[in-house]
């Protein structure tokens, strides 16, 4: 367990290390950070000295060195559009998106695991129809259509919830729903496929003719074997959430880490750019990699690969 852990974390660092690589280059390549620093009126000499205060000037490996070096000691740099540290900015922003995140798996999973279930338990029947269709329709819905219209149920035709902010438990509502809403079918289709696939084997069928009682087949020995692809797609949809979603959180006016990268977009801050895009790969490969240790806990046969 402990050589596949090692294996599993030398990977997650190469990712994240490769992703810091493409993220910074692109960026620089993109356009000349002077000139969009300086401005439309900036002379030739504005922008000469700009890029020497930033260190643009320099060849793009010296200038990547320089921000890795840093960046490994906790300094992310300035935002060029707030004027204050970047990670001063992730300090103030990231509570929100972590709650929205957290908050949005939990609301994911506690529909989508048993709808999961009860689809596989009457497979093509009018409950596994409904279920599927429910997915379906789910996934079929564009995020900021389906936050427009809680928008405009709760908010204007029903006054219940607030309608942007992060303030109260209650701005989270309308957020939270569209978020875990998104990720719910891949999740409940997965479930149902695992059950189904468990629920025709051997031991289950041993299991029942032993006497034991439903619940217990069902829970201990079916649901246990049928989660492990189950907790690998929850990490790759807990990576999503906890990464922030940006339109959600543009709609909503939710002050995270997605609303964050949206500005730094708009107003090409490019120390933002950088940093929130770092930020969102090491959360995404921190949640894929929990996943995958839990399923290597569930299943030693994992620990093999």
């Amino acid at each position: 367990m402990l050589i596949y852990t090692l294996k599993r974390a030398l990977l997650g660092l190469l990712v994240a290390l490769t992703v810091s690589i493409l993220t910074f280059g692109l960026l620089h390549l993109s356009s000349d950070p002077a000139v969009t620093l300086a401005g439309e009126d900036a002379t030739e000499e504005d922008i000469q000295q700009i890029r020497v205060n930033y260190g643009f000037d320099k060849p793009l490996p010296v200038q990547y060195w320089v921000w890795l070096t840093k960046a490994l000691q906790g300094d992310l740099g300035t935002s060029f559009y707030f004027g204050v540290p970047v990670s001063q900015l992730l300090a103030e922003r990231l509570p929100v998106t972590l709650t929205l995140g957290i908050c949005s798996l939990f609301f994911a999973i506690m529909f989508a695991v048993p709808l999961g279930v009860l689809a596989a338990m009457r497979p093509n029947t009018w409950l596994d129809r409904v279920c599927l269709t429910l997915a379906v329709s789910a996934q079929a819905m564009p995020s900021f259509w389906f936050g427009l219209m809680l928008i405009v149920l709760f908010c204007l035709w029903f006054p219940l919830l607030p309608v942007s902010g992060s303030d109260t438990w209650q701005h989270f509502v309308m957020p939270v729903i569209v978020v875990g809403t998104y990720a719910m079918p891949a999740i409940m289709r997965l479930t149902r496929t695992g059950m189904l696939d468990v629920l025709a084997t051997d031991y289950i069928r041993t299991a029942r003719a032993k006497g034991l009682r439903p619940r217990t087949v069902l829970l201990k020995h079916a649901l246990r074997n049928a989660v492990i692809p189950v907790i690998a797609v929850i990490g790759v949809q807990a990576g999503y959430m906890l990464g922030g979603s940006v339109i959600v959180e543009t709609i909503f006016a939710l002050n995270g880490v997605g609303l964050l990268a949206y500005e730094s977009i708009i107003y090409f801050d490019l120390a933002c750019m950088e940093a929130v895009v770092l930020l969102l790969c090491l959360v995404f490969i921190t949640t894929t990699f929990a996943a995958d240790i839990l399923n290597a806990w569930l299943d030693p046969r994992i620990r093999i690969k």
